[in-house]
Parts: structure tokens; C-alpha cells; sequence
């Protein structure tokens, strides 16, 4: 068997991106996208695209400045179903965390839901450490187009940046 690399680089995520990213979630979830687009624009977060050379996104996440003074807290973090466990988690949170860096700032968070031990494990493995819990919701959209809320706990987790 032979090992197939991929030359990954990170950018913004534009506007155009959505239309190839229904890999990471519902319509719903792709509008939420869109308004964070425009937070970004005013710098209020970073919302990154992870592509090949094809340059069609093949994992997502965000930066948001605003939740925690002095940190970055990623977000909304996804790599394509079909490609997980390649080393692109990684690549994303390392370009998320560059991304901190260069704002100044030195402590990188996130939130991870507890009934997703492999995210976790990648986490952890990347040296963020766990310190509290809390639980989040949000709407979802079903299959069928209705909303339900999304009930969960989430460890939360930071990494102090070098």
C-alpha cells in the first residue's frame, strides 16, 4: 500500500467556500457560518478553510477573540468525514493557533464535547489540558428540516502558546 500525502494550506474561509463545506453540517449550520464570515471581517474572529491543492476546503474552524480576554477560543473546528485521522485536525488547530500568536496572545481554548473522546484525544495529545466543564446548546436541523436543541457538556480545555 502506498501512502498518499497531501499539501495542505490554511486561509480564510470566503464566502464562496460554503457551497463546498455541506460536509460539516446542515443548512443551518452553513448560515451560522456565513455570519461569522462577517465577524471576521470586522476582526472580531478568524475563521480558517484547510485545502489541498485544489483549494476546496477539506476542514474549517474559528478563532474567536472575543469570549475570553487575552486567548483565542477555536471553534466549530471539522475535517471532512472521509479524511479524518490524517493529520488535518492537526494541521487546523496548528494554523488556528498561529493565528493567536500573531494577534499577541498567548493561551489558546476550546471546548470539547464529552461524548467525543477521539476530539479529545487529539486535543490532549496536542497539549491542551482540561480545567473545567460546562454545559453549551444549540439548534440543529434534522434531516427532515426541523430544529432541535442540542443539549451537552463540554470539558473545557487551553494550551499555553510558546
Amino acid at each position: 500500500m502506498t501512502d498518499v500525502v497531501l499539501k495542505l494550506s490554511a486561509r480564510d474561509f470566503v464566502h464562496a467556500d460554503l457551497v463546498s463545506c455541506g460536509w460539516s453540517g446542515s443548512a443551518l449550520h452553513l448560515a451560522g457560518v456565513a455570519t461569522q464570515l462577517e465577524r471576521a471581517r470586522l476582526g472580531e474572529v478568524d475563521y480558517l478553510a484547510v485545502c489541498p491543492a485544489t483549494d476546496i476546503p477539506v476542514a474549517k474552524g474559528g478563532v474567536d477573540y472575543r469570549v475570553k480576554e487575552g486567548a483565542g477560543t477555536l471553534w466549530q473546528l471539522a475535517v471532512h468525514p472521509a479524511l479524518r485521522s490524517c493529520g488535518i485536525g492537526t494541521f487546523l488547530v496548528g494554523a488556528a493557533e498561529l493565528r493567536i500568536r500573531n494577534r499577541g496572545l498567548r493561551q489558546a481554548e476550546l471546548g470539547v464535547e464529552e461524548d467525543n473522546p477521539r476530539a479529545r484525544t487529539l486535543y490532549e495529545r496536542l497539549g491542551y489540558v482540561a480545567y473545567d466543564r460546562q454545559p453549551d446548546s444549540w439548534d440543529e436541523q434534522a434531516p427532515d428540516g426541523s430544529l432541535r436543541r442540542r443539549e451537552t457538556m463540554c470539558t473545557l480545555m487551553r494550551k499555553q502558546l510558546s
